[in-house]
C-alpha cells in the first residue's frame, strides 16, 4: 500500500492566526491513480485488490473507519454467496480469486467467527499491496467531469484530519452501496420493485412485500455467570407483542445476523431516511432486549448482559444503476448462458416484506434455483458514463434479481472481474464497454479463470501455460480409485433421504454394495438419480430404482441397476427415508466425494416461474461421511490428467488428481517435456472445499484449515539425477499459490510432491486441481 505523506511539522508561527479573516478552506491533498474505488465494502476491497496486483495504481476510499461494509465489525453480517449456508443445490460453488482468499484465511486465524479479527484480515490484505492508496473515513463528497461521457475527478473528505481529498483517476468503481459516485455523475438508475409485465417476472412482489428491502442492526449478549439487570431506555419499543405480529418466534439464543429479520425501513426512503431509520431500529432492539430481560418470559436471560448494538444499520436495497443488460429473474431460474459471463451467484432470490420486522407475514421469501447462474460484465458498467464501472449490489438489475445477486459473497466475486477489467482496458488502452467485443471479453475471461476466478460453463485454455500444451505428466504413486471404502464409521440411521455422490462418465452405471442394519422387516426404496443440466447438482432424474426386502439384522446390498448414465455427471446413489434402516460409513474422506441427504421440497406458489424441486445438503464436518461400499468396476474420476483439464473445482467431474500415500512411494508428479523450456512462474490449486459455506463471523467452523488441502510441498527440478528444490512450503492452508521463481529455471523434467496434507491422520485423501507453468 501506499502510505500518504507523514504530517508536516510546521514552525509554531504558523500554526497561530491571531487575526481573524473572511472565512478559510480546509487543506486539499492532490492524488491521481489509474483507478478510483469509491468504498470499501468487500465489493471495494475486492475490486482494489484484483487491480492493484495486475499493476493498476489504484485509490480506494472508504467512509467508515474499517473495511468490510456489512461484512466489519460495524455491522457484523457474515460473508454468504453461492453457497448459501450450503442449503441449496449449489455444490462446490464458493466463490474464488480475492473473495476465496479472504473466507480462507478468516477461517485458519478465525474459526470463531470473531468480526474484529475479519477487520484486521481485511485491512492486511488491503495495506499489503503496494499499489494501494486507503483512505479511511474518507467520504465522497462530489465528482467533476471531464465531459458528459467521462469523469475527470472525485472529491472526498476526511473529518478526522479536517483534509479535502481531490482524487484524478481514469477509472472509477463505484461500491458505494448506495450508488453515490453513479448518481452524482448522472448514471441512469432506478429504485423499488417493477411490475410483473415490465420484464414477464412472474416472482414480482405484491404490495405485502412493497418497494424495497430495508435495514437491519444486530445485537450480541453474553452470560456473565450471575444475574444482570437491564433498565431500558426511554425510546426503547414498548409494548413489543402488539408491535411486532412474530414476537413468538424471538430466542435469547439468537443473536448477531442471526437476527436478520429485524428489519425495517422497505417503505422509506432507504438512503435520505436511514438515520430515521436508523432510530426506530435502535427502538425495536431496545425493547426487545427489554422484553427478554423484564417481561418474566425468558429465564435463561437472567443472567445475560446487552454485549454490543450496532451503530449503523446494515442496507440492503437503495438504487440499481442500469448498463448495457440487466439480470432478471429468468436469467436466475433457467441459469442463461452469457457470452460476457464474468462471475456468478447463487443465492435464493430472496425477498422480504416491505414492513419488516412489523410484518405479519413472514420475514423473507426464498426461492433457489437448481444451480448457480452467470453474472455478465455488461451489468456492470455504464454507457453513459464510459470510465464508470458498478460495485456490489448496484449492478444493472431488477428488483427481483436483485434479490440474489445482492449478496457480499456476489458482490465481491464480481469486484473480482472489475478490478481485472481495470488492468485489461488499461493494457488495451480501451473503455470498459469495449471489453464486450467476443476476443477483448474472451481476454478478459483468460485472465479472470488465470487469477482463480469461476466462470460456470467455461473452461481455462490458456495458451501461455506450458503444462496444458506439449506436458507429459508421470507420479511416482497411484491415484485414488473408488473401488472401496472401508466399513469403520458411525451408522447412519435414515431418518432423512441418504445419496452419496459420485462422478461419473457417460455410461453403463458400476454396481454398488454397501451394508445396512434393519430393526425390523421393512423394504428400502433404492435409486440412482442425476441432473438434467450436467453442472447442476439437483437429483432431479430417476435412472434407476430396486425395492429391496430386508430382514432384521446386518446385511450387505448388491446394486446393480442395469441402466446408463446419459452424461457425464455427479449421479447420486439415494436412500429413501426409512427409520427401520441404518446404513454403515466410513472415516474415509476425498476430495470431490461426498453425501448430501434430503433437506426438503421447494414447492412456490403456482404462476411465480420458480421451479419445485427437492435440495439435497451436506452435513457439515465432523460428520456428514461417504458410505461404506464397494464399486465395480472402479470409478476412476481423479487421474493425474485432471491437473491441466482447465477447471479448477469440481463441475460435472471431479477435477482434481487424488494421490495415495503408500509406504516406499513419494506423492511426486513429474512435468516432463521433449525440449527444455524456461519456467519462471508456477501457479498450483490445491482444495480447501470449494462446498464449504465458510461464513466470516458469528457461526464457528471446528476446523481451522481445510482437510483435504496440501500443507507441506515442494517444487522440484528434475532434470537431471540430483533433484533441485527451487521451492518449498511448510504450512500452506490457501487453494491458490502462485511461486515467482527467484531465477528462471531452464529444465525438461518440473516436479510437485506433496509432502503433507492437513488431514493425513484423519482418514482424508486430498487432491491437487491444477498445476500451470510460465516462462514469465
Amino acid at each position: 500500500m501506499r502510505m500518504m505523506a507523514p504530517a508536516r511539522t510546521l514552525p509554531v508561527p504558523d500554526l497561530i492566526q491571531e487575526d481573524a479573516t473572511d472565512s478559510r478552506s480546509f487543506r486539499v491533498e492532490q492524488l491521481s491513480s489509474d483507478l478510483a474505488v469509491c468504498g470499501g465494502g468487500l465489493s471495494g476491497v475486492c475490486t482494489a485488490i484484483a487491480a492493484a496486483r495486475q499493476g493498476v495504481i489504484v485509490t480506494l476510499l472508504q467512509d467508515r473507519p474499517v473495511l468490510g461494509g456489512n461484512a466489519s465489525s460495524e455491522v457484523r453480517l457474515w460473508i454468504l454467496g453461492a453457497t448459501s449456508h450450503m442449503f441449496n443445490n449449489n455444490r462446490y460453488a464458493r466463490e474464488g480469486f480475492v473473495v476465496d482468499e479472504i473466507l480462507t484465511e478468516n477461517l485458519h486465524r478465525n474459526p470463531e467467527g470473531n468480526p474484529l479479527i475479519l477487520d484486521t484480515i481485511l485491512l492486511e490484505k488491503v495495506i499489503e499491496e503496494k499499489n494501494i492508496t486507503l483512505l479511511l473515513n474518507t467520504a465522497l463528497v462530489s465528482c467533476e467531469k471531464a465531459n458528459t461521457h467521462r469523469i475527470r475527478s472525485v472529491q472526498a473528505f476526511n473529518s478526522q484530519t479536517s483534509t479535502s481529498f481531490q482524487i484524478n483517476a481514469s477509472f472509477f468503481v463505484d461500491a458505494t452501496g448506495d450508488g453515490a459516485l453513479s448518481f452524482l455523475a448522472g448514471a441512469p438508475f432506478r429504485i423499488g420493485a417493477e411490475q410483473k409485465d415490465e420484464f414477464k417476472e412472474l416472482f414480482a412482489p405484491d404490495s405485502e412485500y412493497g418497494h424495497l428491502l430495508g435495514h437491519s442492526i444486530y445485537f450480541y449478549s453474553k452470560d456473565t455467570g450471575h444475574p444482570v439487570k437491564f433498565t431500558a431506555p426511554s425510546y426503547a419499543l414498548k409494548n413489543l407483542e402488539d408491535e411486532i405480529p412474530r414476537y413468538k418466534t424471538f430466542s435469547v439464543k439468537e443473536m448477531g445476523c442471526q437476527l436478520w429479520w429485524i428489519e425495517y425501513g422497505g417503505r422509506l426512503d432507504t438512503i435520505h431516511d436511514t438515520e430515521k431509520i436508523k432510530w426506530e431500529l435502535w427502538r425495536v432492539v431496545y425493547g426487545v432486549w427489554d422484553y427478554f430481560k423484564n417481561s418474566g418470559k425468558f429465564p435463561d436471560a437472567k443472567n445475560l448482559t446487552l454485549e454490543w448494538v450496532g451503530t449503523i444499520p446494515g442496507k440492503r436495497e437503495s438504487r440499481r444503476f442500469i448498463g448495457p443488460y440487466m439480470l432478471k429473474q429468468q436469467d436466475i431460474i433457467e441459469q442463461r448462458f452469457h457470452h460476457d459471463a464474468v462471475s456468478y451467484g447463487g443465492w435464493s432470490i430472496d425477498l422480504h416484506p416491505a414492513d419488516g420486522v412489523f410484518s405479519e407475514i413472514a420475514g423473507c421469501t426464498q426461492w433457489h434455483s437448481k444451480g448457480v447462474y452467470q453474472i455478465p460484465f455488461s451489468t456492470m458498467i455504464c454507457s453513459q458514463v464510459e470510465n464508470l464501472l458498478y460495485g456490489g449490489r448496484i449492478i444493472s438489475a431488477t428488483h427481483v434479481a436483485f434479490g440474489s445477486s445482492r449478496v457480499m459473497a456476489t458482490c465481491g466475486n464480481n469486484g473480482n472481474a472489475l478490478g481485472t477489467a481495470v488492468a485489461l482496458c488499461k493494457t488495451l488502452n480501451i473503455r470498459p464497454i469495449d471489453l464486450l467485443a467476443k476476443r477483448n471479453m474472451e481476454l478478459l475471461q483468460l485472465e479472470l479463470m488465470r487469477r482463480g476466478q469461476f466462470i460456470p460453463g467455461y473452461k481455462l485454455n490458456d495458451p501461455m501455460d506450458l503444462v496444458r500444451s506439449t506436458v507429459k505428466l508421470e507420479s511416482q504413486c497411484s491415484s485414488f480409485v473408488l473401488d472401496s471404502l472401508p466399513d469403520n464409521g458411525p451408522s447412519k440411521v435414515l431418518t432423512r433421504s441418504l445419496a452419496q455422490m459420485c462422478p461419473l462418465r457417460k455410461g453403463r452405471f458400476p454396481a454398488f454394495s454397501i451394508i445396512v442394519e434393519a430393526v425390523e422387516e421393512t423394504t428400502l426404496k433404492v435409486q440412482v438419480r442425476g441432473s438434467i443440466k450436467p453442472y447442476n447438482y439437483t437429483p432431479e432424474v430417476i435412472l434407476g430404482e430396486k425395492s429391496i426386502d430386508l430382514q432384521p439384522g446386518e446385511q450387505i446390498l448388491s446394486l446393480d441397476f442395469e441402466a446408463e448414465n446419459p452424461q457425464d455427471q455427479y449421479i447420486f446413489l439415494c436412500l429413501l427415508e426409512n427409520e427401520a434402516v441404518a446404513v454403515h460409513t466410513t472415516l474415509t474422506r476425498v476430495s470431490a466425494l461426498m453425501t448430501v441427504e434430503h433437506e426438503c421440497t421447494q414447492k412456490p406458489p403456482n404462476g411465480i416461474g420458480v421451479d419445485t424441486f427437492e435440495r439435497w445438503t451436506p452435513i457439515r464436518r465432523p460428520m456428514g461421511h461417504n458410505l461404506a461400499l464397494t464399486v465395480n468396476p472402479h470409478v476412476d474420476a481423479w487421474a493425474l490428467a485432471n491437473i491441466c483439464n482447465g477447471v479448477s473445482r469440481p463441475t460435472k467431474a471431479a477435477n482434481c488428481w487424488v494421490p495415495i500415500r503408500a509406504e516406499g512411494q513419494r506423492r511426486l508428479i513429474k512435468l516432463g517435456w521433449a525440449t527444455p523450456q524456461s519456467i519462471g512462474r508456477v501457479v498450483l490449486g490445491f482444495d480447501t472445499d470449494f462446498d464449504h459455506a465458510m461464513e466470516s463471523v458469528l457461526r464457528g467452523h471446528p476446523e481451522a484449515n481445510i482437510p483435504f488441502c496440501v500443507k507441506s510441498w515442494r517444487l522440484l527440478d528434475l532434470s537431471t539425477t540430483d533433484e533441485v528444490t527451487l521451492y518449498e512450503e511448510s504450512n500452506n492452508h490457501l487453494a491458490r499459490r502462485e511461486v515467482l521463481l527467484a531465477r528462471k529455471v531452464t529444465t525438461d523434467a518440473l516436479g510437485l510432491e506433496i509432502l503433507e496434507i492437513h488431514g493425513e491422520n484423519e482418514h482424508v485423501y486430498g487432491g491437487v486441481f491444477e498445476i500451470r507453468a510460465y516462462e514469465e
